[in-house]
C-alpha cells in the first residue's frame, strides 16, 4: 500500500511539518533529490503528484509549521527542476502566492523566500504571473514585520531583473493600470515601491514609457505631496527623466491629455508641485507651439495667479509663469500662422478666464490680463468685437485701482476697443461708440467720488493721448450740455476738463486749434465746448481767453454781478490769474502790447482783465494782476475800438446767442441751489 503522502516517504512527510526548521530543511533536501531523479527519468506524473501533495495537504493546513513545510518543499521542487521548472510554474507559484498574505508573519517571510527560489530558476516563465506578484509585493512592502519587508524587497529586485531582460514578453499595457491604481495609495512604502518600478521601466531603452505618461503623470504629481524627502526626490527624478525623454522625442506624447493634467496640478497649493507643473507647461509651449493654443484658457488659469508672487521661495515659479505668458503672447502674435491660430483659440473661454482675473488682488496679474485683452483686440479685432460690450463694465471698474499702471493699461484696452469700432472718418463727429463709453465714464465719476477726485484727471489725459482728443472733448461737451439735473456735478466735471485743457501737454494741439476761431472747424469746436463750459463761469472765461474772444470776456465779466460770488468761485479766479501768468497764456500777455487789429483785441482784453481784477478781493492774486495791468501801455486806448477789427468778429460766431445761453444756464444753477437749500432745512416736528 502506498504511503498517504506519496511520493514522500513517511519520515520525510513527518519532518516536513515539524516545528524545527532544521528538520524541515533536511526534508526539503530529500525532496530536491527526489525531484532531480524524477526529472531525469521524465517522470512528470510523480513530480505533479508531489507538487499536489505540497499544495493541498501542506500549504492549506491549519498548522503553520506544515504551511512552512509546503513552502520549503515547493522551493526545493523548483530548485530540483532547474530550467525545467517552467513546465510546472503554475502549480509551483499559485500555492506560494496564496501564502504571501498568511496571517503568520513567519509564513509570509518563508513565502517570500520560497517564491524567490522558484522565480530564480523559472526566470521569464513567471512573466504571466507578474500582475499577481506585483499586487502581492505592493502589500508586503508595507508589512509590519521587517523580515517580511526585507524578503519582499529581495524578491522585488529579482523580478525587476527578469522584467528588464524579458521586456519583449512583458505585457506593459496590462501592467500600467495596476501601477496607476497603486500610485494613489497613501503609504510611503507603497509609493516608494511604485516609483521604483516606473524608474526601472523608464530606464529600459526599448520600453517607451512616454507612451503611457498620461496614465501615470497625475499619480506622480499626487505622490509629490508625500512628506517623505526620499519619495519627493524619487518623484522629481522620475518626472525629470520623462521630460528629458519628451525633449528628445515628443512624437509619442499625448499632448492634449498631458497638458490638462499639468494645468490641474499647476493650481496646487503645494509649491513643489506647482513649480514642476508650470515648468512642464513652459516646455510644452516651446515644444508644441501653436498646438497648445486650444488650452490657452487653462494655461492662463494656471499662470496668472503666480504673477503676484514676491517672496523669494516662489521667485522661480513667478519667473517660469512670466516665461510661459511671454511665449503664449508670441504664439498669438505670429503673423505667419495667424489664420490657423484664430481657428485654434477658444476666445470665449479665454475671455471668461481673463475677466475672472481682472478683479484679482494682484497688480501684476491684472496688468498681465489687461495686456492680454489688448493683445487679442490688436491681433483679432473682428473676432473680439463680440466680447467688447461684456468687457466695458469690468474695465471701467479697474479705473478705481490703486495702481496707476493698472489704470493706464486699462485705458489702453478701452481705447483699443473704441478704435476698433472707429469709422476712421476724421470729419465725422457722430461717434456713437465714443458717446457710449464717455457716458459710462461720467456715470462712474458721478457714483464714485474718489475716482473723480483722484483718478479722473489721469484718465482723461491718457484718453486724449490714446484717442482723438477733439472727439473726447466734443463728446464730453455734448453729454454735459444735455445735463439738467445734477448741475453741481456737471460744473465739477467742466472745471476738471477746463484745467486739463489749459495745462496738459497732451492737449497742446487742441489749445492751438482753439486759438484760431477764424477757422470754421475751430469755431465749431469752440461753440460746442462753450455750451457746456457755461456750467462753470470761471471756466467759461478761461475758454474765451484761450480762444482770444476778448470782447465776449469783457461782456461776461459784467454778468458776474448776477453770479453768486462764493469762496469756490474766488478760488477759481485766483487760479485763473495764476494761469494768465503761466507760459500757456504768453500770447495773451503779448496781446496787451500788440497793435494788431487796430488794437481792438488789446483794448477788449484789458477791459476784461480789469473786470476780473474788480471781482477779486485784495489778495496776492489781485496784486499780481494789478501789477501786470500797470505794465500795459495807454497809447492804444486813445482811439475808439473798431469791433470789426477784433478776432472775435472775424470768427463769425454768434456771441449774442452764446451770451444768452450763459445767462440761461447760470439762472438754472441759481434756481437749483435755492431748491437744494430749502431741502437742507430741517423742519421742526409738527407734533
Amino acid at each position: 500500500m502506498e504511503p498517504p503522502y506519496a511520493p514522500l516517504s513517511e519520515s520525510c512527510a513527518k519532518a516536513l511539518g515539524d516545528k524545527v526548521y532544521d528538520k524541515r530543511k533536511v526534508a526539503s533536501q530529500e525532496i530536491e533529490k527526489m525531484v532531480i531523479e524524477f526529472n531525469n527519468k521524465n517522470n512528470a506524473g510523480q513530480i505533479r503528484k508531489l507538487i499536489e501533495v505540497l499544495a493541498n495537504d501542506y500549504a492549506t493546513s491549519r498548522d503553520a509549521n506544515r504551511r512552512k513545510g509546503a513552502l520549503i518543499g515547493l522551493a526545493a521542487t523548483g530548485l530540483g527542476l532547474g530550467k525545467d521548472s517552467d513546465k510546472y510554474v503554475n502549480e509551483l507559484v499559485t500555492p506560494i502566492m496564496n501564502l504571501l498574505s498568511d496571517p503568520d508573519l513567519r509564513v509570509r517571510y518563508f513565502a517570500c523566500e520560497s517564491l524567490y527560489n522558484v522565480v530564480k530558476v523559472a526566470r521569464s516563465a513567471i512573466i504571466p504571473f507578474f500582475p499577481e506578484m506585483f499586487a502581492a509585493l505592493s502589500r508586503l512592502v508595507t508589512d509590519s514585520d521587517q523580515m517580511v519587508k526585507d524578503g519582499s524587497e529581495l524578491l522585488d529586485r529579482l523580478l525587476k531583473d527578469i522584467v528588464t531582460e524579458s521586456y519583449e514578453t512583458f505585457n506593459l499595457e496590462a501592467f500600467i493600470p495596476l501601477l496607476r491604481e497603486r500610485m494613489y495609495v497613501k503609504n510611503a512604502f507603497t509609493r516608494q515601491y511604485v516609483i521604483s518600478w516606473i524608474s526601472i521601466l523608464n530606464a529600459v531603452p526599448d520600453i517607451n514609457m512616454v507612451n503611457y505618461l498620461t496614465e501615470i503623470l497625475d499619480g506622480l504629481f499626487v505622490m509629490l505631496e508625500d512628506n517623505t524627502p526620499e519619495i519627493q526626490r524619487m518623484c522629481e527624478n522620475t518626472i525629470s527623466q520623462f521630460l528629458k525623454s519628451i525633449r528628445n522625442d515628443s512624437s509619442s506624447v499625448r499632448m492634449e491629455d498631458t497638458i490638462n493634467t499639468l494645468i490641474t496640478h499647476a493650481q496646487s497649493l503645494n509649491e513643489l508641485i506647482k513649480s514642476i507643473a508650470i515648468s512642464w507647461i513652459r516646455e510644452f509651449v516651446q515644444i508644441f507651439g501653436p498646438n497648445v493654443l486650444p488650452y490657452a484658457s487653462g494655461i492662463f488659469t494656471a499662470i496668472l495667479p503666480c504673477l503676484e508672487y514676491n517672496v523669494e521661495s516662489k521667485r522661480s515659479i513667478k519667473e517660469c509663469a512670466v516665461s510661459v505668458n511671454n511665449s503664449m503672447m508670441q504664439l498669438v502674435s505670429s503673423k505667419e500662422l495667424k489664420t490657423q491660430n484664430v481657428a485654434k483659440i477658444d476666445l470665449r473661454s479665454i475671455m471668461e478666464v481673463l475677466s475672472q482675473y481682472l478683479t484679482h488682488n494682484s497688480m501684476h496679474t491684472k496688468i498681465a490680463v489687461l495686456k492680454w485683452i489688448h493683445h487679442l483686440f490688436t491681433n483679432f479685432p473682428n473676432e473680439m468685437s463680440a466680447h467688447a460690450s461684456n468687457l466695458n463694465n469690468n474695465l471701467l471698474l479697474t479705473l478705481a485701482d490703486n495702481s496707476d499702471e493698472v489704470v493706464l493699461q486699462s485705458l489702453c484696452v478701452l481705447a483699443e476697443i473704441i478704435n476698433s469700432q472707429d469709422t476712421k472718418d476724421l470729419d465725422d463727429f457722430n461717434k456713437t461708440h465714443y458717446r457710449k463709453f464717455l457716458l459710462s465714464l461720467l456715470t462712474l465719476f458721478s457714483e464714485e467720488k474718489l475716482i473723480l477726485e483722484n483718478r479722473a484727471s489721469l484718465i482723461i489725459r491718457q484718453l486724449c493721448v490714446l484717442l482723438n482728443a477733439e472727439y473726447i472733448y466734443r463728446t464730453f461737451a455734448e453729454i454735459i450740455g444735455e445735463e439738467t439735473l445734477n448741475l453741481k456735478f456737471t460744473s465739477t466735471v467742466v472745471r476738471l476738463l477746463n484745467i486739463i485743457l489749459l495745462t496738459s501737454t497732451e492737449l497742446f494741439e487742441l489749445r492751438t486749434s482753439l486759438r484760431d476761431i477764424s477757422n470754421e472747424k475751430s469755431a465749431d469746436l469752440f461753440q460746442c465746448l462753450y455750451k457746456s463750459w457755461v456750467h462753470c463761469p470761471v471756466s467759461t472765461l478761461s475758454l474765451c481767453l484761450l480762444a482770444q474772444s476778448y470782447q465776449h470776456v469783457s461782456e461776461l465779466v459784467i454778468l458776474f454781478a448776477d453770479v453768486e460770488i462764493t469762496l469756490e468761485l474766488l478760488g477759481e479766479l485766483d487760479k485763473l490769474v495764476q494761469l494768465i501768468e503761466s507760459p500757456i497764456f504768453a500770447a495773451l500777455r503779448l496781446t496787451l502790447v500788440s497793435k494788431s487789429n487796430n488794437c481792438a483785441d488789446a483794448q477788449y482784453l484789458a477791459h476784461a482783465l480789469f473786470g476780473i481784477l474788480m471781482l477779486l478781493p485784495q489778495t496776492v492774486a489781485f496784486d499780481t494782476l494789478r501789477n501786470r495791468l500797470q505794465c500795459v501801455p495807454n497809447y492804444w486806448g486813445q482811439n475808439p475800438i473798431d469791433d470789426r477789427s477784433s478776432l472775435e468778429y472775424k470768427s463769425g460766431i454768434d456771441f449774442v446767442a452764446l451770451r444768452a445761453h450763459f445767462i440761461k444756464r447760470q439762472k438754472a444753477h441759481r434756481e437749483q441751489r435755492i431748491i437744494q437749500r430749502k431741502r437742507s432745512v430741517i423742519l421742526p416736528d409738527s407734533n
